[in-house]
């Protein structure tokens, strides 16, 4: 059996995610950082994005979108908690593209409504949530 780490993604409404792992890759301010059993502890932010939490002893990777939040790392426990943090399997594509185009008229017309600041956090999390999306495909079809 290889060497796993337990992992907890909870979101403000409910725990996504409780279980082992051999790898957890989640998206921190200064880029995506790759977790392993024995990892040093470490407590950062999070940004929109997607986790990816590698089952042990299977090819199988499971999607979350997270909207940013906090990483705590533990030598045998990683926990990211995330104000939303949904199964990338539950996104609603359409809402993002919406959201994506949203967001991008805003920051092109800057006469919207919308600050510029929250226009490209919305994009940002838009375009977390159909990277998320398209990553599951792309394993589906394997």
């Amino acid at each position: 059996m290889a060497s796993t780490i337990h992992c907890d993604i909870v979101s403000a409404e409910a725990e996504i995610y409780s279980g082992e792992a051999t790898m957890v890759v989640v998206p921190g301010e200064e880029g995506e950082l790759g977790i392993t059993p024995r990892h040093a502890p470490l407590l950062t932010r999070l940004v929109p994005g997607q986790v990816r939490v590698i089952v042990p002893d299977s090819d199988e990777e499971l999607f979350y979108y997270i909207s940013g939040g906090l990483l705590e790392i533990q030598p045998h426990v990683v926990t990211v908690l995330s104000d939303t943090a949904q199964r990338a399997s539950d996104l609603d594509e359409a809402a993002a593209v919406k959201a994506k185009e949203e967001a991008e008229r805003a920051i092109h017309d800057r006469t919207a409504g919308m600050e510029v600041a929250q226009a490209q956090a919305q994009l940002a999390e838009a375009m977390a949530q159909l990277a998320a999306l398209d990553r599951l495909r792309k394993q589906l079809k394997r």
